[in-house]
């Protein structure tokens, strides 16, 4: 995790964009560790203690105690995200008492002030938040019950929204995708495309279309994070000169 060659002020910018972009209900620092919990949804990125300042790393057991206890109220199990700013010495404690990695996430960034956008059919967005939800659920197949926590959380971005839904006549939803617009950057989360339409464009279009809308509004980058694994979505991600900025990984202590 500690490539010199990244750019910690761009992964300081981009941390500091992804929180506003996907907000916990719930932040408290202790140090430079900011320690995000979200009650209603299980998502990582807003259920786990991220350490941003290398040199933090002080009385790490006992913090890391303090921090279960913590998620423990909250029904989560710990969670650590590993960033570049993350100390390396919390790395070792963490190897050494049991922990591990059990997922790998790519920030990737793409110039989009200059880049040649693919010639589709644009799609407008929306500031319809239900309606989106109830598109994204059904696309996802996520669980219904985290409707409310879903549109509580896209309520709560702060920073220009756009809302995109790919739809058939008949109004069945086919992709959907949030685009928010922070300055000059904007960050791409939640794109689903249906199961039967992969790989046919439809991913394509709607990205497009979010980026169009972005560079509109006045953004110059585009940022977004996908799981190391997911080859078919960097394949698409990269089609339109994404490139990985850095990496991020999650670690939890496996039970015994």
């Amino acid at each position: 995790m500690g490539n010199p060659a990244v750019n910690l002020p761009l992964v300081r910018r981009l941390e500091a964009v992804s929180f506003r972009a996907w907000p916990a209900s719930s932040v408290v620092y202790d140090g430079s560790w900011q320690i995000r919990l979200t009650g209603s949804h299980p998502s990582k990125r807003i259920n786990c203690v991220v350490p941003l300042d290398p040199s933090d790393y002080a009385n790490c057991a006992l913090r890391l105690e303090k921090a279960r206890k913590r998620f423990e109220d909250f029904g989560r199990p710990l969670i650590v995200r590993e960033t570049t700013l993350m100390p390396p010495q919390l790395r070792e404690h963490l190897i050494a008492d049991g922990w591990s990695v059990f997922e790998q996430v790519d920030v990737m960034t793409a110039d989009i002030a200059n880049a040649e956008l693919p010639e589709t059919v644009a799609h407008i967005p929306s500031h319809d938040i239900g309606r989106f939800v109830e598109a994204s659920l059904k696309i996802s197949g996520e669980d219904t019950s985290l409707r409310s926590a879903i549109a509580e959380i896209v309520s709560s971005i702060k920073p220009t929204l756009g809302l995109f839904t790919k739809e058939e006549i008949e109004g069945e939803p086919q992709a959907t995708v949030i685009c928010v617009q922070d300055n000059d950057l904007a960050g791409i989360l939640s794109l689903d495309v249906a199961l039967n339409l992969r790989r046919q464009g439809t991913g394509t279009q709607i990205l497009t279309s979010a980026l169009r809308w972005a560079r509109i509004s006045g953004a110059k980058t585009a940022w977004l994070q996908v799981v190391s694994t997911n080859r078919p979505a960097i394949a698409l991600y990269e089609k339109f000169g994404f490139s990985t900025a850095y990496t991020y990984r999650y670690w939890r202590k496996d039970a015994a």
